[in-house]
């Protein structure tokens, strides 16, 4: 034995460690002295600090012929200041090495600032300008209305955009705001103006119904005074969130293919509405659905994707829609991919043989350990950022969930056996009530897919 070796001998291969419990961050409830309700949580380390504000500003309060007002209203908030003009805004976030984003959804406007800890007192007096003081200058709203019109086609181009809305408008009865785009259409957009934006913000924007949620490492920082003297300056009348409407959608088994003549793919989405966080089944139906199509060794992939090469990727997915006036609410239960064109009938055929047998055979325990290990094992991972963290706690606030929510719901994942997830993911997927959207050449697909007799057809353009 050479003498290097001997050496090396003397110094044994270090072993790892016991792992350390890791479990999702609970945060610390309080208020400012403006109503506006805190949510933080110290993550040593984490020198990038997140803050999420939750506006109680929902789709819903959209004046019908101003649909997309809220999207607007959301883009024009770091547009510049009563204190700042947009340059000068802008300016101030780029030297705080801050940024700064915002956008509307059913549920509220989210705005979401990241900055260093060394920065974190001018970023939150930015944001704060930016809550209390919007200019909303009708040059700025102007060019924020022609952007989302030059968006419109580009989105109506996307197949998967498409689907997306057209499946929408057939769950969601027509008075419902989500039976309708998010951001608004081409005429609700077009009639959007500065007094359209500012009228919709003093009627929905103010601290005593909002929440903000800050992350991150606060070393040396004294919070409490920062947010005092940064958001707790902003003020408002006190009011209750507006009540939410009561979701109802109509699954009934049927097919629409939304025409798009000469497609070499067809966009597929099929999808109903189900149980979402609210409700106890929630965890065995993420397992069950990660089971069925959330990666490439699901079931869907296998057949789809390995088998018969009809897809590059097929999944399934359970999306949070909106909580109901009742303190439930619905979830989007869906599968997504897109085929070759010339294979779409089969490759539905068998997807909906795929579901047959996993609702006759049931999961098999090594697939509910797999997906176990991925949706819980990974979690440390997923929250390693400030902002992670912060988005998901916010997700909280939107779906009027406890703050110990994100924590308990990974110990049910892990609780949850075989015979649960199968018969939630079964229940999620009964083939009886399913709505199927094709966007591809209608002349090529409808008359296959007519034929497999999972619903009635119906061809738009």
């Amino acid at each position: 034995m050479s003498e290097t070796a001997a050496v090396m001998t003397f110094h044994p291969q270090p072993q790892p460690g016991k792992p350390k419990p890791w479990a999702f961050p609970a945060p610390e409830r309080g208020a400012l002295p403006n109503g506006l309700t805190l949510l933080t949580s110290h993550r040593p380390g984490q020198r990038v600090i997140a803050v999420e504000v939750v506006l109680a500003a929902p789709l819903d309060a959209e004046p019908a012929a101003l649909e997309g007002v809220a999207t607007i209203m959301a883009r024009a908030l770091s547009e510049g200041t009563d204190e700042h003009s947009a340059e000068e805004f802008a300016a101030e976030l780029e030297r705080c090495g801050a940024s700064l984003s915002a956008h509307a959804d059913h549920a509220g406007v989210r705005v979401s600032l990241e900055v260093p800890a060394s920065r974190l007192d001018k970023a939150l007096g930015l944001l704060a300008e930016a809550l209390r003081a919007p200019a909303f200058a009708e040059s700025e709203i102007k060019r924020l209305v022609a952007n989302r019109l030059d968006e419109i086609p580009h989105e109506l181009a996307n197949p998967a955009r498409r689907a997306a809305m057209a499946l929408y408008k057939e769950l969601f009865a027509a008075d419902l705001r989500c039976s309708r785009p998010r951001q608004g259409t081409e005429e609700t957009v077009r009639g959007i103006d500065a007094p359209a934006v500012r009228a919709f913000y003093e009627a929905h924007v103010r601290p005593s119904t909002t929440t903000a949620v800050v992350v991150g490492d606060f070393t040396g920082i004294d919070l409490p005074a920062l947010l005092t003297d940064t958001l707790g300056r902003w003020t408002g009348d006190k009011a209750e969130p507006r009540p939410r409407p009561a979701i109802t959608s109509d699954d009934t088994a049927r097919v629409v293919v939304v025409d798009r003549p000469g497609a070499v793919q067809t966009q597929l989405l099929v999808g109903r509405t189900g149980p979402d966080r609210q409700d106890p089944v929630w965890a065995a139906q993420v397992l069950g659905t990660y089971c069925l199509g959330g990666t490439l060794t699901s079931r869907l992939d296998r057949v789809l994707r390995e088998e018969k090469g009809y897809t590059y990727g097929v999944r399934a997915f359970a999306q949070v829609l909106l909580t109901s006036a009742d303190g439930t609410g619905a979830a989007l239960l869906g599968i997504s991919g897109s085929v070759a064109t010339e294979v779409t009938g089969p490759a539905l055929a068998d997807a909906w043989q795929v579901i047959r047998t996993l609702a006759e055979g049931g999961l098999t325990e090594e697939e509910r350990d797999v997906a176990v290990q991925n949706l819980v094992g990974v979690a440390p991972l997923r929250y390693e950022t400030a902002a992670a963290v912060a988005d998901t706690l916010a997700d909280q606030v939107e779906q009027e969930l406890p703050d110990t929510y994100q924590a308990e719901l990974y110990a049910r994942l892990a609780a949850t056996g075989t015979v649960e997830a199968t018969a939630a993911v079964v229940s999620a997927f009964p083939l009886d009530r399913l709505v199927v959207v094709l966007v591809g050449d209608a002349a090529t697909i409808a008359e296959p897919v007519r034929e497999l007799g999972i619903g009635p057809l119906t061809v738009v353009g």
